[in-house]
């Protein structure tokens, strides 16, 4: 039987759930238009390394770190350290967003009034008090961050549906590890060693023809 809050986590994390992440490409479309991702191979590589080292594992981290947070503030210190560790002004704008528009839907259905936290944080804080087991929570999250740029990159490259899909489904095994690190680490395991995607959200913020905010 599929639990409540597996149908929870399905909503909160589906592309109709009114977050705007299809309007976001984490810095993909600057690594497009630089020439860094130019193929479904490719954009897998990018994504494993997202997923390893990059916003895909700190995220991850940040959630874990929320859902475990005992008093607001604790849980304000987790969300001032996601904000500081974006490395662009998109980024922040990103997460920022996006977490906002997840408080306040949130709020709006269930009566969760958290404020407005940062993406990871939000739904953390969220799964915590809707007693959402956090494996679930962060395998569920990093397969809807991944789906989302699957999806970026077949409106940015030649990429169809099939092949997002089979390339979507291979990077099963790092989702998962990568929730299993998150899992096991605290605050003082984030970290980000993903310089290309860096500097490519930074490159975007000038980019000149764009289709996403980031």
């Amino acid at each position: 039987m599929t639990t409540d809050g597996t149908l929870l986590l399905m909503q909160w994390l589906s592309p109709a759930y009114p977050v705007g992440a299809f309007a976001y490409s984490h810095g993909l479309e600057g690594a497009v238009e630089a020439g860094m991702v130019t193929t479904g191979a490719t954009l897998s590589d990018w994504l494993a390394d997202l997923l390893s080292h990059g916003g895909a594992r700190s995220d991850a981290q940040l959630l874990a770190c929320a859902y475990r947070a005992e008093t607001q503030e604790e849980l304000a210190e987790i969300d001032s350290t996601a904000r500081a560790f974006c490395p662009s002004a998109e980024r922040l704008r990103e997460t920022d967003l996006q977490g906002a528009a997840f408080c306040q839907t949130t709020a709006g259905i269930w009566g969760d009034d958290a404020g407005a936290l940062t993406y990871p944080v939000a739904v953390g804080h969220a799964a915590r008090r809707h007693d959402i087991p956090l494996e679930l929570t962060l395998q569920m999250y990093l397969q809807a961050f991944t789906s989302n740029l699957i999806a970026a990159g077949q409106r940015l490259l030649s990429l169809g549906q099939l092949e997002a899909q089979q390339r979507l489904a291979a990077l099963a095994p790092e989702i998962c590890e990568t929730a299993r690190a998150a899992l096991a680490g605290d605050l003082d395991d984030l970290h980000g060693a993903t310089f290309a995607a860096d500097i490519a959200s930074m490159r975007h913020e000038t980019q000149y023809s764009r289709i996403f905010r980031s």
